[in-house]
């Protein structure tokens, strides 16, 4: 058990502080790690430590931690404009601007923006939109949220129903109406001897069974990441988003692009969707729309989207749905210049040139025996440890958690995600630096791998 002195920080966070998504064995047996400041993609702890963070953050850090363009962008827009709201017909520039920006490098040539500060509560805004739209339509009973197991859109009472993981089970959700599909994870969920396409086909079935059983009229809509992130980065397969179109559209079942993690270059385009050969109805965007460097999130609709929606506030003369901070002016002049950072400054190129040396270095990696599968794409991927074979290791030996504290002692920071662990590292990684995480993961992983079996 690890013991600080009473005054430090580790001490004040731990009397304090609560930690969200944290294995709390590994903190009482190793202590808090109170973080000081960063430098490119690492960051110091108070200790003086120093860790290569291949999670950027919380996927969020693209550009590093200390780019200046983004942090000045921060202070010129605080020392102009400090903040605002978009309520009562008032908005700031900055919030007019970035909509343009957003729906000028979206799928559509047209469509409207509302903002949040998180992508939780633009998932949960988008929903209410599903909802005020079906009543304003004349069909109240359109409430049903159709989504994926092991997928995640957030924490609010309603993104939580949304996420189809175990844990929140103990807060008594999910809610009525939010209904689960089976995983799309090909290596994991596929049965026996069926093929790639045959797995995709039989996810459509059962998305064409189960609007049938449950009707088209109590569906709203349709919410998917097109890389499943904290789910443990799962690819979709092959031919999937065409197929789930397809009978979506057959019952006029909005698509929702999830794109949370995926947008802004994390897959080696603009938007998760790009990469897999769809145009969703509406966009849920967040994390990289600000490079990490201010709390937002953005709904964007697509014209359809936009049109239903403004149909349905016309009546009633108001959208009765809000935040203090929606469309934050200096949230917006941030995002304005992490797009520019991304699209204009070689971070989108920086993805794509190096995602192919990011997969070749972790394929070597991946040839040890224990690990079962690595997938990913882009800038995201993950390596699942296995007993043998697809076994996965037992529940009590929390393999993950050990091999992302073991890369932490090696000054590598990593997710543990289920029986996997996740590297999603900033788009400005050096090839130096790229292979100081092959190295110290290699190490962390044979160093428990050694210990485990």
């Amino acid at each position: 058990m690890t013991t600080h002195s009473p005054n430090s920080w580790e001490a004040r966070a731990e009397a304090h502080a609560l930690y969200g998504f944290t294995d709390l064995p590994s903190v009482r047996e190793r202590g808090t790690v109170v973080v000081t400041h960063g430098e490119g993609p690492y960051i110091f702890d108070t200790q003086g430590r120093k860790y290569l963070d291949s999670n950027s953050g919380l996927w969020n850090m693209v550009a590093g931690f200390d780019h200046p363009g983004l942090a000045e962008a921060a202070k010129a827009q605080y020392d102009r404009f400090p903040g605002y709201h978009a309520f009562f017909g008032r908005m700031s520039d900055q919030t007019v601007a970035l909509s343009e920006r957003l729906i000028e490098v979206s799928p559509w040539d047209r469509g409207k923006v509302f903002y949040t500060n998180s992508g939780s509560e633009a998932n949960d805004t988008l929903v209410k939109m599903l909802w005020f739209m079906g009543r304003a339509e004349g069909t109240p009973a359109k409430r049903k949220i159709l989504t994926r197991g092991n997928a995640y859109h957030g924490v609010t009472a309603v993104s939580a129903s949304m996420t189809a993981k175990p844990y929140n089970e103990v807060f008594g959700l999910p809610l009525d109406g939010f209904i689960h599909l089976t995983c799309p994870h090909y290596w994991r969920e596929g049965m026996e001897g069926e093929s790639e396409a045959e797995f995709t086909a039989r996810l459509a079935a059962e998305l064409e069974e189960v609007i049938n059983r449950e009707g088209a009229d109590t569906i709203a809509g349709f919410f998917a990441e097109p890389v499943l992130g904290a789910g443990g980065v799962i690819p979709p397969p092959e031919g999937y988003f065409q197929a789930m179109q397809a009978v979506l559209r057959k019952h006029g079942i909005p698509l929702i692009s999830d794109e949370v993690i995926c947008g802004f270059g994390r897959t080696g385009n603009i938007w998760g969707c790009e990469t897999y050969d769809f145009v969703p109805d509406a966009i849920i965007s967040s994390k990289a729309l600000t490079a990490g460097y201010f709390p937002m999130g953005a709904v964007m609709l697509g014209p359809e989207m936009a049109d239903r929606l403004q149909a349905a506030i016309d009546p009633i003369e108001e959208f009765p749905h809000g935040f203090t901070a929606s469309g934050h002016p200096v949230g917006c002049a941030v995002a304005l210049k992490a797009i520019d950072v991304v699209l204009e400054e070689g971070l989108l190129e920086a993805v794509r040139a190096g995602a192919g040396r990011m997969e070749q270095g972790l394929r070597a990696i991946a040839a040890h025996p224990n690990i079962g599968e690595l997938r990913g794409i882009g800038y995201m991927w993950a390596l699942e440890a296995v007993r043998e074979g697809k076994t996965p290791f037992e529940g009590d030996l929390s393999v993950s958690e050990r091999i992302a504290n073991t890369c932490t002692d090696h000054g590598l920071i990593c997710r543990p995600l289920g029986q996997s662990v996740v590297l999603c590292p900033p788009f400005t990684l050096t090839d130096g630096q790229m292979d100081e995480m092959f190295e110290k993961l290699d190490a962390a992983l044979r160093k428990v791998f050694a210990e485990i079996t």
